[in-house]
C-alpha cells in the first residue's frame, strides 16, 4: 500500500510546492488522514552497516564510581528561574494522559520518580490529584486545545510543558479511543459524558 501511495503522479504544478508536496496532499486529502504507518517511516532508514564510531571520545578512561564521583544531578532554570529545579537524575517520566494510562499506572509512574529523584509530567489529560500528590517534582502540560485544561491546576506545577505536536501528528495531539473515556477522564478533560 505504501508503494501505491507515494508513486502517484500530480497533474499541473506549483510555483510554491514541489511536485513531491502537491502528491503529499492529494493523497491525505484522499485517504482523509495522514499517511501513516506504525514503527516506520517513509523515507530510507539507514541499515547497521552505515554507522560510523568516532573513537575520538573513548580516550578518557571509564568512571570509576569508588575512585572518582559522578554526579548526574541537573538543575533546570539555574540563570532565569526564580525556584529552579533540581533533578537527581536527567531523565523524568514524559507526559503520558490519563485515560491513556490508567489511575494506578499514572500513580506507579509519580512514586517511582519521587523514588528517582526525578519529575513527572501530567500529559494531555489533566491533573489526577493523587497522581499530584506522589509527585515532588511535576510538571503541568499545556496542550492547543482546551479539553484538560485548568488554570488551578496550572497553579499546582512546578514547571510547564507546552505541548507542540506528536510524533508525525505536528499540532495535533494524541487521539483517545471512545471507549478509554470513562465518566473519570471526560470529568478530568471537560468533556461531555
Amino acid at each position: 500500500m505504501a508503494s501505491e501511495e507515494t508513486d502517484r503522479t500530480v497533474l499541473g504544478h506549483s510555483r510554491i510546492f514541489t511536485p513531491d508536496v502537491i502528491n503529499d496532499i492529494h493523497m491525505k486529502a484522499e485517504l482523509g488522514r495522514y499517511r501513516m504507518r506504525g514503527f516506520s517511516m517513509f523515507k530510507p532508514i539507514p541499515h547497521w552497516d552505515e554507522l560510523m564510531f568516532m573513537p575520538g571520545t573513548l580516550t578518557r578512561f571509564v568512571i570509576e564510581g569508588y575512585r572518582e564521583k559522578c554526579l548526574t544531578k541537573t538543575v533546570l532554570g539555574a540563570r532565569f528561574a526564580k525556584k529552579p529545579i533540581e533533578l537527581d537524575i536527567p531523565i523524568y517520566i514524559t507526559g503520558m494522559s490519563f485515560g491513556a494510562l490508567s489511575l494506578e499506572a499514572k500513580m506507579a509512574l509519580a512514586k517511582g520518580a519521587s523514588m528517582a529523584g526525578t519529575a513527572t509530567c501530567s500529559g494531555e489529560g489533566g491533573m489526577i490529584p493523587p497522581e499530584r500528590d506522589l509527585s515532588t517534582k511535576w510538571y503541568y502540560q499545556c496542550i492547543q486545545s482546551r479539553y484538560g485544561f485548568n488554570p488551578h491546576h496550572l497553579m499546582l506545577a512546578d514547571a510547564v510543558e507546552f505541548f507542540i505536536g506528536q510524533g508525525c501528528k505536528v499540532g495535533l495531539g494524541g487521539h483517545l479511543m471512545g471507549q478509554k473515556v470513562t465518566e473519570q477522564v471526560a470529568e478530568m478533560r471537560s468533556l461531555p459524558p
